[in-house]
């Protein structure tokens, strides 16, 4: 505790109870040390409802606290039952629970009761799943959990992940402890349970103290996941191009080190870690479609993109409403939007996903004239060509956007202005010179704002 104390500095500590044999020796554990530190303790239960005893454990927990002075806080969850485990869904809506209370009142700290026996399971469970290291690592004595508890700030810890389960249960017996059984634990059906009851006895009838044979080889596994993490983070310093990632450098390195790269990378950006087989299919594509093919490999949390020799991973974004079937593109006098402009400093077109600014220029558009004028917006039809400058020739907005290497994915979502069949402004390129006044009083210049990333 005292190393959780200089490393995280917390203001005040929260336990998670649920009032079995690990959490209440937790409990008392943490209690004698905030006391003794003079830092404030909570104790918080998570009722899921999922047995007939649920109300008897939340009421034991309720008195043991408050036998120490402590008042509990709790939160009722629903499991649901739709067929993608019971355990799982548990273990989600209880962390974010935690993670709540843990807001709600100030804690910075939260502290659950896995123990050495908990850790032997965790990386057995990991090995039969066939995971990566990152899995084989088992648990962290102490991390940042922000996809569970649902904030970034918030620290978790395990301060008995070293003491095995019989350690605990004479502590409990020694000091008196009362603790409340989870029938849940003997049904074979949850994995764990069937790891715990059939397997874990005859490894340790084999080989006596396997628990901490086996944590101590997850601590050697996270070490060798921290060398790779650090060697992924060098590789994405030198490869990385703002939000782009140079698919040359990537090419140099073998395949095992572009996996341990794009596995980082994944975990940077937040994304859910894809399987070996999904991710061996995309790196591979990668490499292999032609320089010209528009590459998209689509993943549950964004696209991944290929762009003159460049990675990128864009978010999956809804159509807007101003977009249209590519077999209606061709009939300009039926399609987009007309609009008249009457001197606002901005016109917001959210089917278009942003906001056209009208704005003084030093070359532009009469103000007198555009006022005249109906105008439409819309995306682009094919054929449109813009010329940017006198001294500069029409260019289709293709050519523009490949000079300018707009990505073909954002020129989809880049509107243009026109007056009847004249082609004004292309946003992401500019605006057509041909229009511009030569003796206005009054100059005018278009800006496009995309609202709508």
């Amino acid at each position: 505790m005292s190393g959780l104390r200089a490393k995280y500095s917390p203001h005040s500590i929260a336990v998670a109870c649920s009032g079995g044999l690990d959490s209440m020796v937790l409990l008392r554990l943490a209690h004698d040390w905030c006391v003794q530190h003079g830092i404030a303790l909570h104790v918080f239960h998570v009722h899921h409802g999922l047995s007939p005893h649920a109300d008897d454990w939340l009421a034991h927990v309720e008195k043991s606290a408050a036998e120490l002075g402590i008042k509990v806080d709790h939160r009722r969850v629903t499991v649901p039952n739709d067929g993608n485990g019971v355990e799982a869904a548990a273990r989600k809506l209880r962390y974010a629970a935690l993670g709540e209370m843990c807001r709600a009142h100030g804690a910075s700290l939260l502290l659950t009761a896995h123990h050495l026996d908990d850790q032997a399971e965790t990386v057995l469970l990991q090995l039969l799943r066939g995971s990566g290291l990152a899995g084989l690592s088992g648990m962290d004595a102490d991390n940042l959990a922000p996809g569970l508890l649902r904030s970034a700030e918030l620290a978790m810890a395990r301060p008995l992940l070293a003491q095995s389960r019989a350690a605990l249960e004479a502590f409990a017996l020694e000091h008196g402890l009362g603790w409340v059984e989870d029938e849940s634990n003997q049904d074979p059906r949850y994995t764990r349970n069937a790891l715990r009851h059939q397997v874990m006895p005859a490894l340790g009838a084999n080989f006596p103290g396997f628990q901490a044979r086996l944590a101590r080889g997850a601590m050697h596994v996270a070490s060798a996941q921290r060398l790779l993490d650090e060697l992924a983070a060098d590789d994405l310093a030198t490869c990385q191009d703002g939000e782009a990632i140079d698919l040359a450098y990537l090419s140099r390195l073998s395949a095992d080190r572009v996996d341990n790269f794009m596995r980082h990378l994944f975990a940077v950006r937040g994304l859910a870690m894809p399987s070996t087989a999904w991710l061996h299919e995309m790196v591979a594509q990668l490499f292999s479609a032609r320089e010209d093919a528009q590459l998209k490999v689509t993943h549950p949390g964004c696209h991944i993109r290929r762009h003159r020799g460049k990675l990128f991973l864009t978010p999956h974004l809804p159509d807007l409403a101003g977009m249209r079937d590519p077999d209606d593109v061709g009939v300009l006098d039926k399609q987009g939007q007309a609009f008249r402009w009457q001197g606002e400093v901005s016109i917001a077109f959210p089917d278009y996903g942003g906001v056209l600014h009208f704005e003084p220029a030093g070359q532009g558009f009469d103000a007198l004239w555009l006022r005249t004028q109906t105008l439409t917006i819309d995306f682009r039809t094919g054929g449109e060509r813009l010329k940017l400058a006198a001294n500069r020739p029409s260019r289709s907005l293709k050519a523009h956007y490949q000079a300018l290497g707009v990505p073909a994915w954002e020129r989809e979502r880049l509107p243009t202005v026109r007056r009847d069949f004249d082609l004004l402004f292309a946003a992401g390129i500019g605006m057509d010179c041909r229009h511009w006044s030569a003796s206005g009083t009054e100059l005018i210049g278009l800006r496009w704002e995309a609202t709508s990333a």
